[in-house]
């Protein structure tokens, strides 16, 4: 190689180097400067999404991180028993193992939303990234049951405004919660049922899961959700699904 294309190659690598450090800083500083969530829901009305109108004694009950073979079943033989629906956030390369779970969600009257392709921290990720983990999990959601969600929620609820400006161009709506069960760090039913009752209020939404990873144990969700849909009753609330709290349709157009 002639020293005039070596300094090009030099130079064309500096290039990409820089360009790809600058994506990551403009990416940092966005983080690091991130509004509040609440601040959000109100720059982004009906795109970021918290809770619905506390004019109504609906909540909705929604369940992270499925499917799961080892709790997403039993959560969903509760929702029969007790003749409820609510709402389930897949990951893509879950669904991929356990296309039937998905397609039990659906066929028994849940909502379906996107909980991306492998669960990262979109707060972390350029827009790009972002981009292809909600096309890559969509795809496999469609394959499955036939539509593309246009419920959304971001792993951790970590999300950017920039990428927020993506997902109300798109027709997305991002709905994270105002009610959390904590149940991830594997909490006995009882302080399960304690965090929900203790803040829910009408038009919550209510983070639970039904799914979990190698090892976490989600035996205390399962155990305390017919309690808590009873006790949510007898309390005037009726849990529904995500979509009939916001009254927006299941299906993404596009």
């Amino acid at each position: 190689m002639t020293m005039s294309r070596l300094n090009k190659a030099v130079m064309v690598l500096l290039g990409t180097v820089t360009l790809l450090s600058s994506w990551g800083t403009r990416a940092d500083a966005e983080a690091s400067s991130k509004p509040s969530w609440s601040e959000m829901e109100r720059k982004y009305d009906g795109v970021f999404v918290l809770s619905a109108s506390r004019g109504s004694r609906k909540v909705a009950l929604t369940f992270d991180d499925v499917p799961d073979p080892r709790f997403t079943s039993k959560v969903l033989d509760v929702l029969k028993r007790k003749k409820v629906t609510a709402t389930f956030f897949v990951v893509g390369t879950r669904s991929m193992k356990h296309p039937d779970l998905v397609r039990r969600i659906h066929r028994e009257g849940h909502d379906i939303g996107n909980h991306s392709y492998n669960h990262p921290d979109f707060s972390k990720l350029r827009l790009a990234k972002v981009q292809e983990q909600i096309a890559r999990s969509e795809k496999i959601i469609e394959h499955i049951v036939g539509f593309k969600p246009k419920l959304v929620r971001p792993p951790y609820g970590e999300i950017l405004p920039s990428q927020l400006d993506w997902a109300k161009a798109k027709g997305y709506t991002v709905v994270n919660w105002d009610v959390d069960s904590s149940d991830w760090r594997q909490l006995k039913a009882e302080t399960v049922f304690r965090n929900v009752t203790r803040t829910v209020r009408p038009g919550s939404v209510v983070l639970m899961h039904a799914g979990g990873g190698t090892g976490q144990n989600l035996s205390g969700t399962v155990q305390a959700l017919p309690k808590l849909i009873d006790w949510l009753r007898a309390h005037d609330y009726e849990p529904v699904t995500l979509t009939e709290l916001l009254g927006i349709p299941e299906k993404r157009k596009g």
